[in-house]
């Protein structure tokens, strides 16, 4: 897979101006400020191709990367607190009604940050994505802001905090050091060999 054709394709507002899908499609999903933005650019190897922001809630709409030959999918970010009720429940239409459509979706990247326990809305999120039989990845950023000891810990936290936790596969992950990138970048791999 060649890592370094890379594009910004589009952006959606609302699940009827998406054309069907034409080719595999990986979701990154997760909270406001959990750091998809930064992952998406690290993982892509772009400095600034998803745009980061320091505001919570910025990324209102679902925007389609190019990787060669499928779709990075950022999803906007969930919980934030200040966001008004009816944007939030667009939102969460646009997210949700995606997620169901039918489209090549292949993979969901759930990002929760390491240094938290996970929100409910993270929960919520873990739930639907198992019962709906949905293959997903638990990515835990902002890994390099932990000491090691305080890492242990958390983890030993999530395995009560997130039901079924043994099973699901998850990954450590820094935009600061790029820990993970290549697990990351071999699972999408994998995924791309099997279509």
């Amino acid at each position: 897979m060649n890592w370094n054709k890379v594009s910004f394709v589009t952006s959606f507002g609302s699940l009827s101006q998406m054309p069907p899908s034409d080719r595999i499609e990986i979701a990154f999903s997760g909270r406001s400020n959990v750091g998809k933005s930064s992952l998406i650019n690290k993982l892509l190897g772009r400095k600034s191709l998803a745009r980061v922001s320091s505001v919570p809630g910025k990324t209102v709409t679902i925007n389609f990367y190019e990787v060669d030959s499928i779709y990075a999918v950022d999803l906007p970010g969930y919980g934030y607190a200040k966001t008004a009720k009816g944007l939030k429940r667009s939102w969460s239409d646009l997210i949700g009604g995606y997620l169901i459509s039918d489209r090549e979706l292949e993979l969901v990247f759930q990002l929760i940050d390491i240094r938290h326990a996970p929100s409910r809305d993270d929960l919520q999120m873990i739930d639907f994505l198992i019962e709906n039989e949905m293959p997903f990845v638990i990515v835990f950023t902002k890994a390099d802001k932990l000491k090691p000891t305080e890492k242990r810990r958390r983890m030993e936290a999530f395995a009560q905090e997130i039901p079924h936790f043994d099973e699901i596969t998850h990954v450590e992950f820094s935009a600061l050091s790029g820990q993970g990138v290549s697990e990351l970048r071999e699972i999408i791999e994998s995924i791309a060999e099997q279509s």
